[in-house]
């Protein structure tokens, strides 16, 4: 699957101008991020915006293959509005006991309709508040640079390594 926020620059004004079904040749994505089926610690996805495409792949098939293993997502956007995936990964709570989401808004005031699941940024107070203690779970990150390197900087100032 191929995700992107729809914003105002070249490259999108282009991709918004052309019609279904046109054939378009990419690269990437570049790295790996999968959870690997070997791991036993539970694993926690913090996302943020877009960033959240690689952890829907990863919650669509550990739901679809029944794992047993902890699978925390939490999940930033400004409004609901601007949360891809939101309704699916709620509704993949129904199919895997194992993974939760935390769904956090920025500006939940801008947010139709009403919200009301948490607020604010990831961050120690939040993780701790539904993790419990935070060193034993293995951590994956994915949004905007800055909310990458915030959440490595918290993680860190909070004793995972």
């Amino acid at each position: 699957m191929f995700a992107t926020r729809m914003r105002d620059t070249a490259f999108k004004r282009v991709l918004r101008s052309l019609p279904l079904g046109a054939e378009l040749q990419l690269q990437g994505p570049f790295g790996v991020m999968t959870l690997d089926k070997a791991e036993s610690r539970p694993a926690v996805l913090l996302a943020g915006g877009i960033g959240i495409t690689p952890f829907r792949s990863m919650i669509v098939e550990a739901s679809k293959e029944k794992w047993q293993r902890p699978l925390w997502l939490f999940y930033s956007n400004r409004r609901q509005e601007d949360a891809p995936f939101l309704s699916e990964l709620k509704e993949n709570q129904t199919n895997n006991s194992n993974y939760k989401l935390i769904a956090t808004l920025s500006e939940p005031e801008r947010s139709r309709p009403t919200w009301t699941g948490e607020t604010g940024y990831i961050n120690i107070a939040m993780l701790t508040k539904y993790l419990g203690e935070l060193t034993s779970s293995i951590y994956y990150t994915a949004g905007p640079p800055p909310m990458v390197a915030a959440m490595l900087e918290m993680l860190g100032k909070g004793g995972v390594r």
